[in-house]
């Protein structure tokens, strides 16, 4: 190791920041009694571990394991289950975000509990990067109860590090500089941290990286980047040269827009009726035009399709789907769901116990630069979109889905299961928490 003596390169440094177990801690936040309890986090309809705290982590449990298979070990160690509450965790998400832009606009929301912050230009005002980390632990746990951890790195990949090592060894007090650490020392956690750790280094990788005997991040910090990318392509040889703290990946500070939007959901029950079926449907294609007008773009063509149980061998399947092209693409929910159950009217069939129903938006385009036909009607599509700006602006503040179509039903007990779904504290006002 003394063989590389070469300090990380001064410049660009980013902040990860990684809300620590984060559905479970977003549950604990409004439940403080679930502090240090076992407790698991379910997927749609109830059905596997999507979330562990630490406690159940220790126990063994993996990510992804059935609700059924843990039955025993709940009731010997107590394991607390609750059903995914998604309203909830997107809000707190945003909460979160909110208190990281209070530090730099430069910032990269990653995914639900992860974000990226350029630091460089706020140091000035800390003594060094772990004092910022700190303060930013300190005031989103303040802000929004969430506990989190800080990677700090010269690029990226380094600060992705950082965090793994924040999270994984209590020294750190969950903030990790890589930055300012002697390289000695960051040489010996590069060794003791296995290669699979690295960002962007997947299961099949690290398979192949193993049989090159590469087996921990110091062995790929070695390793030339030009021979990886001969072996590799050019994503490995950029991991190499992060590594090295060398930035090749900037921040996204604006996520792209979606060239396809999906929206699908399992059945709490099996569904046989058309009525059901068409509420589902609507439902979906509601949830897919407000995505399309939130970023602004029009849909060209819907596929709605329907399945039954695969598992279910010994019942009837119908896997079945249709596309519909649009004349005039549209963001519009009415118009989207007539052409969505004119599809479902095609293809559904009696006599099939169906377990998931879905939409499909494609041929995605920018609204202001899409193409008018010279036979619109630029007084109906005023109406509409005014229509439907006063629908998203209900749904915001009141409530998701508080206004909507006919089509999408009122008692939809079609809906997955959630049988211990917390309230949603922050975005109803019937649901808010209640001090005794």
């Amino acid at each position: 190791m003394s063989s590389i003596n070469s300090k990380m390169p001064a410049g660009q440094l980013f902040a990860l920041v990684d809300v620590n177990n984060f559905y479970v801690s977003c549950e604990r936040v409004f439940a403080p009694k679930l502090e240090a309890v076992p407790m698991v986090v379910l997927s749609n309809n109830d059905g596997c571990a999507v979330a562990r705290s630490a406690e159940v982590k220790a126990l063994g449990v993996k990510m992804g394991t059935p609700w059924f298979q843990m039955q025993e070990l709940a009731k010997k160690h107590g394991i607390q289950a609750y059903s995914s509450n998604y309203t909830l965790y997107g809000d707190m998400s945003d909460r979160v975000v909110e208190v990281l832009k209070t530090f730099t606009p430069n910032l990269e929301v990653y995914s639900i509990d992860e974000s990226f912050l350029a630091i460089e230009t706020v140091l000035k005002q800390y003594t060094d990067p772990s004092q910022l980390g700190q303060v930013i632990k300190q005031r989103v746990k303040d802000t929004t109860g969430l506990p989190v951890c800080v990677g700090i790195g010269a690029s990226k990949t380094l600060a992705k590090l950082a965090n793994h090592l924040a999270k994984k060894h209590p020294q750190f007090a969950g903030v990790c500089d890589i930055s300012s650490m002697p390289n000695e020392a960051l040489y010996q956690w590069m060794t003791e941290t296995s290669v699979g750790e690295v960002w962007g280094v997947g299961k099949q990788l690290t398979k192949k990286l193993r049989a090159l005997h590469i087996h921990t991040v110091f062995d790929l910090f070695q390793v030339s980047p030009q021979s990886m990318r001969q072996q590799f392509g050019v994503v490995i040889e950029r991991i190499c040269y992060e590594l090295r703290g060398v930035s090749c990946l900037q921040l996204g500070e604006v996520a792209p827009a979606k060239q396809q939007i999906v929206s699908s959901r399992s059945f709490g029950k099996s569904v046989e009726v058309m009525e059901q079926l068409a509420e589902s449907v609507a439902t979906h294609v509601a949830r897919g035009a407000e995505k399309l007008r939130s970023q602004k773009s029009v849909t060209g063509s819907l596929t709605i399709f329907v399945q039954t149980n695969p598992h279910k061998q010994y019942e009837p399947q119908h896997h079945q789907s249709i596309t519909i092209a649009l004349a005039d693409p549209s963001d519009n929910t009415l118009t989207l769901t007539t052409a969505a159950l004119k599809g479902l009217k095609q293809i559904y069939k009696t006599g099939f116990k169906y377990k998931k129903a879905g939409v499909m938006l494609s041929c995605l385009a920018d609204k202001p630069t899409v193409q008018q036909s010279l036979f619109d009607d630029m007084e109906v599509k005023g109406r509409s979109a005014h229509l439907m700006r006063a629908m998203d602006s209900i749904n915001s503040r009141f409530g998701n889905a508080v206004l909507r179509t006919a089509a999408s039903g009122t008692e939809q007990d079609w809906q997955m299961r959630s049988a211990n779904r917390s309230p949603n504290y922050t975005t109803q006002w019937n649901e808010l928490p209640v001090v005794q």
